[in-house]
């Protein structure tokens, strides 16, 4: 078995330095961060400087940094590319996040690899193919059910990895070709213009209008607290949180609440381990609900179910308060209990079924003044709060402390004194003090003064869970001796932790060369550069479409392919209806137009369109 899966990685997102630092301070095994380019989110890119301090941090606690370069890549960039993967293996990133296979044919530093979730990964056969040309780590697909999840566990020994928390793509990861073909912006070379998140109209084959400017392909968030267990039993053991792109105080709650949930199950599964050192106390509780999210959805774990969809708005409407009961000249009177505060942010629906927000100055009880009063609030109005003042306040501050626990050991030796430190993890640093033997005037409180004085931890990496002291008599130690010795003795328990870290290794490739599971690949495969062209045909692929970003398609195919499914959604699936036929449907918004396309043997849902958007290109 790999010892890998025997670790239990909670791995959360950084947008920047700051934010990863504060994920490791809340309890991450590992987090994931752009580089200066290539990354899936454009937006989040981050200088190798800063991936070096991050990765520094992060290595106190034997916490892992990943880097994500995710995109795919014309040919004019693999070498500066490669460039840029020698210089996070020096600065001590930990492994590479990889979308496209152009990639491994460069000559590429030790570094190990992780297969992005842009690499489509559902099936044994892909995720067993990515394992054998070297990849250690794969991200699963987000739609995949318990049984298949364990299907392709029993069938590999690459790590698998799954999203746990956020922010859902409505497409298959990769398979994703609206943006580009709508605004030129590719998602797959992150800059995806969510175009999901719009409001659409749909129509069915006989011209009746279903539903008029809904956000049709907006999910709900994904929350898998409650299937953590079923998780690892199915095979998983790195839990992913989305959101390169989110704030601060939601990289810190949300991490905090999955490493308490983790840690619980930890307590249970004595079989499993964490995947870093140290334990953490948070200074506020941890509740996930109240930082963004479009609602909450275990999305396809345990088979296909309604309620994934957010179809009134792609926003945060927040956390049900009450109903509007009374309304006055200044002010609004609801009938919730939730204890609510000066500076609270509140939203609702108005009559067109938008979500407007509105701030809350003064809260009296059930009295609340808002800062303006809306006049198109009514009686009966249900609020909802997406912003808790009170908890923004407690994250904005220093929210967490992680330490990492020590025995320490004091000896007496022929010349003085010597003081062994021993973390969790095993390692461990002796330093000594020559000190005369005398006896102390005060016997009594010789060993007190000992403790007392080496347990003086707090401003340092560690924390005591043991002070073992063995002399042959009480004798006389300065404070001032016994303050300095512990202070060497951290600092060489920190040095000698900084030399033990091992960064996982790159995996290595099969031989002979192992055989991808498809001899064709289409605009789908995302073949943007000659590397990844010749990857393919080393490993059996004949016949090599270019990816969608070369524009050379011309006409309509999918865009978009997805496991929501509209008809399902509307309770028109042919196999839970019996008469009905899964005929296409058409999504409309202005002028843009798609045709709905139902694969009712996959249970998947074609989104099918013009690879030009409509519009001529010159």
């Amino acid at each position: 078995m790999n010892p890998e899966r025997s670790r239990l990685e909670l791995l959360a997102p950084a947008k920047n330095r700051e934010f990863g630092m504060a994920a490791i301070d809340h309890g991450a095994d590992a987090v994931y961060i752009g580089g200066p380019q290539f990354g899936a989110r454009a937006a989040a890119g981050n200088s190798v400087p800063d991936i070096e301090a991050l990765a520094r941090h992060a290595h106190r606690y034997s916490a892992r940094v990943y880097v994500a370069l995710n995109t795919i890549l014309c040919d004019e960039e693999l070498e500066e590319a490669g460039r840029l993967v020698h210089q996070l293996y020096q600065a001590g990133a930990d492994a590479l996040i990889v979308q496209d296979m152009g990639l491994l044919q460069l000559d590429l530093p030790p570094i190990a690899l992780h297969a992005s979730t842009q690499t489509d990964n559902r099936t044994p056969e892909k995720v067993r193919f990515l394992e054998e040309v070297g990849f250690a780590q794969v991200v699963l697909a987000r739609e995949l059910s318990l049984a298949q999840i364990r299907d392709i566990a029993v069938q590999t020994s690459a790590t698998l990895e799954f999203f746990v928390h956020g922010a859902l793509c409505v497409s298959y990861s990769g398979l994703c070709n609206i943006s580009h073909a709508y605004s030129g912006r590719s998602a797959n070379r992150g800059e995806c213009a969510q175009h999901c998140r719009l409001p659409y109209t749909l129509i069915d084959t006989d011209g009746r209008e279903l539903a008029r400017d809904q956000r049709l392909l907006s999910l709900k968030d994904m929350n898998q607290a409650e299937n953590l267990g079923a998780l690892v039993e199915a095979g998983i053991t790195s839990f992913k949180i989305e959101g390169r792109l989110k704030d601060l105080s939601y990289v810190k709650n949300v991490t905090a609440y999955y490493r308490q949930r983790l840690d619980h199950l930890l307590s249970e599964k004595p079989e499993f381990r964490r995947a870093s050192a140290g334990r953490c106390t948070f200074f506020f509780q941890p509740q996930p609900e109240k930082s963004f999210n479009r609602g909450a959805t275990d999305y396809f774990l345990n088979g296909r179910q309604m309620g994934i969809t957010s179809f009134l708005t792609p926003k945060f409407a927040g956390v049900p308060i009450g109903k509007v009961v009374r309304k006055g000249p200044n002010y609004l009177e609801i009938d919730g209990a939730t204890r609510l505060n000066n500076g609270d942010g509140v939203s609702y629906f108005n009559a067109a079924k938008e979500l407007t927000g509105l701030r809350i100055n003064r809260v009296d009880a059930n009295r609340l003044y808002p800062a303006e009063m809306p006049g198109e609030l009514t009686v009966g109005t249900a609020l909802y709060r997406n912003l808790d003042q009170e908890l923004e306040k407690q994250l904005e501050k220093k929210s967490a402390e992680r330490k990492i626990g020590v025995v320490l050991d004091f000896t007496e030796t022929p010349t003085g004194f010597d003081l062994k430190m021993t973390d969790e993890e095993g390692v461990s640093a002796t330093v000594g003090l020559a000190h005369p033997k005398e006896p102390a005037q005060n016997p009594a409180k010789v060993e007190t003064s000992i403790r007392e004085q080496l347990g003086k931890l707090g401003n340092t990496l560690f924390e005591a869970q043991r002070i073992d002291v063995n002399t042959t008599a009480a004798w006389f130690i300065p404070v001032s001796a016994l303050n300095a010795l512990r202070r060497d003795a951290v600092a060489r328990l920190e040095a000698a932790r900084a030399a033990a870290y091992q960064r996982p290794a790159r995996a290595p490739s099969r031989n002979p060369t192992a055989a991808y599971p498809e001899t064709t690949l289409s605009y789908l495969g995302n073949v943007y550069n000659r590397q990844a062209r010749d990857f393919y045909q080393q490993h059996g692929v004949t016949q090599i479409a270019a990816a969608f970003e070369n524009n050379r398609e011309r006409d309509p195919l999918s865009l978009m392919i997805t496991k929501h499914c509209l008809r399902y959604s509307f309770n028109l699936c042919p196999k839970q209806v019996k008469g009905i036929r899964p005929d296409p449907m058409t999504l409309k918004r202005g002028s843009d137009e798609f045709t709905l396309r139902f694969d009712c043997q996959r249970c998947e849902m074609h989104v099918v369109g013009k690879p030009d958007g409509g519009k001529k290109k010159n």
